[in-house]
């Protein structure tokens, strides 16, 4: 089922438009302007926006999501380098790892780059930092 666009009366999109004022953020600055536009028309009772209102809204988020994704982005690391963050974050050392690696060059050779994690290992690890498992599997490496 899709989704009949409603019309938009020109005369007040034009008026929405000069009081927002939106365009393509380049500061964090720019981009929190926008984003307490969006909080101000999805602050408004839901059905109640009007269709220049909406219209509104889908271009700010376009706008938002196009900056954050560019200013925000995370970079790319590997599963290792994830496991070294996180033990940094949280003050541990290699051997408050061992309940999970076994050993202490099991631990280093995987800190090292130089022993990939085991799915199980990445299982324990996902459950000891609360976050999802994969965090800690290569997808690139693998066949």
């Amino acid at each position: 089922m899709s989704v009949v666009p409603r019309k938009i009366d020109s005369a007040k999109y034009r008026r929405l438009l000069g009081r927002v004022l939106p365009r393509v953020p380049r500061t964090e600055a720019e981009n929190d302007r926008l984003l307490m536009e969006v909080d101000k028309l999805m602050s408004r009772p839901e059905n109640v926006l009007t269709p220049e209102q909406d219209a509104m809204l889908e271009l700010l988020a376009t706008l938002i999501e196009k900056f954050e994704d560019e200013y925000y982005s995370i970079p790319e690391s590997r599963p290792y380098e994830r496991l070294r963050f996180l033990m940094d974050q949280n003050e541990l050392r290699q051997r408050d790892l061992l309940d999970i690696f076994g050993t202490r060059s099991v631990v280093s050779a995987v800190l090292k780059g130089k022993r990939a994690i085991t799915k199980r290992q990445a299982v324990r690890l996902g459950h000891r930092f609360s976050i999802d498992p994969s965090a800690f599997i290569d997808l690139t490496s693998q066949d």
